[in-house]
């Protein structure tokens, strides 16, 4: 019996802009599309108990979670009419003013975009397996460089 492969939505760090950019542009091609929406989570520098959140060290039990993913993906597509979707979450070290959620739906029409894109967001802060720690201004840490 084999195992399903679920598509990776896991980015090592944050998640860049020209990443960003990158799957923006690839999209012109897709003339079908009247509609983008896009969702960039980022972590704040939030207080909490007097000290300043310098970044987010973010986990997940990766099979669960690439698991729940594709079921939220999938109840997407039959739910809303999309083109395409695209859902990135950051693992590991991401600091603040950094992305650390990247969700980008395409559809003929606005609404639908819009409406998934929302829908989307929900879904995986109510499902998704990832957790976040805080790291604060006054612990040491190693911060990752991303490449």
């Amino acid at each position: 019996m084999s195992e399903t492969k679920y598509k990776n939505v896991f980015v090592q760090g944050a998640i860049s802009p020209q990443k960003i950019a990158d799957s923006i542009t690839h999209h012109q091609v897709k003339t079908q599309i009247g509609a983008h929406d896009i969702f960039l989570g980022q972590v704040r520098a939030d207080v909490i108990n007097g000290k300043t959140v310098q970044g987010i060290d973010y986990s997940a039990y990766e099979e669960m979670a690439l698991k729940t993913f594709h079921e939220i993906r999938e109840k997407a597509f039959d739910k809303f009419d999309l083109t395409c979707m695209h859902i990135y979450h950051s693992i590991g070290m991401v600091k603040t003013g950094e992305i650390c959620l990247f969700v980008f739906t395409s559809s003929a029409h606005r609404k639908e975009a819009m409406d998934a894109c929302r829908w989307l967001v929900e879904e995986i802060k109510a499902k998704a397996p990832v957790f976040g720690k805080e790291v604060f201004e006054d612990e040491s840490h190693q911060w990752k460089v991303n490449s």
